[in-house]
């Protein structure tokens, strides 16, 4: 189980990029446009730069949604690679199944 304070934190950032996503998707295109004057494309660039720094969607770490783990995660899934295993090990996945030999 990962550390309570870390998945807090990442939901944290998972709320402030949901909150700020419209705004610093039209900064972004305002500082592409080439065709705008530079003056005006630096100060979308300062105000991009003043938003929160967690409010970026690039800040947040996929994390297994039962043990909270950040490595080995499936995106698809969203759980880690042993809480998969555990699962088919117990047959809560239909059609999986460990195999032995």
């Amino acid at each position: 189980m990962a550390k309570k304070s870390a998945i807090q934190k990442n939901l944290k950032r998972i709320k402030l990029a949901k909150k700020f996503e419209k705004k610093r998707a039209q900064l972004k295109k305002i500082i592409n446009n080439k065709k705008l004057e530079l003056s005006e494309r630096f100060a979308a660039q300062l105000k991009l730069n003043k938003l929160p720094k967690n409010s970026s969607k690039i800040r947040i770490r996929n994390r297994c949604e039962i043990t909270g783990r950040p490595h080995g995660v499936y995106r698809k899934l969203k759980i880690s690679r042993i809480a998969l295993r555990d699962m088919a090990s117990d047959g809560k996945i239909p059609g999986v199944i460990k195999s032995s030999w």
